[in-house]
């Protein structure tokens, strides 16, 4: 099956506003029938890269819409384990509060946490 460049041109540009945290340009997307899980070649979720970037409005938009807060891209790597890498607080709590498994992934953003002595979260966390 050929790609199609317009296709192409218009999941980078979603992709690039999930980076960047356009929630309501994105939102409307979305509510106008993108996937809540559109993937990139990478297995990255709209929901990753904004979690990655520290967007929290961002990820509470998409989870709010049906996005999988805890799916793993092709590394198996959650968002959830991402904003702990990232020492983004607002972020984990908006994964946390949309269901997100903290000892789901590899490694598990309890995992990542211990690795890094963040223990905030670890207690966020449960442990």
């Amino acid at each position: 099956m050929e790609s199609d460049p317009q296709v192409e041109e218009l999941a980078t540009r979603l992709f690039d506003m999930a980076r960047k945290g356009e929630t309501e340009r994105l939102r409307a997307y979305v509510e106008a029938g993108v996937p809540a899980d559109l993937t990139n070649g990478s297995g990255d979720t709209l929901l990753m890269l904004a979690a990655y970037h520290g967007h929290a409005g961002t990820v509470r938009m998409l989870a709010s819409l049906g996005a999988d807060p805890g799916r793993a891209n092709d590394r198996g790597q959650t968002p959830l384990a991402g904003a702990v890498f990232k020492q983004e607080s607002e972020v984990v709590r908006a994964l946390l509060e949309a269901g997100a498994d903290p000892h789901a992934g590899t490694p598990s953003a309890a995992d990542t946490a211990r690795m890094f002595g963040q223990s905030e979260y670890l207690e966020w966390f449960g442990h």
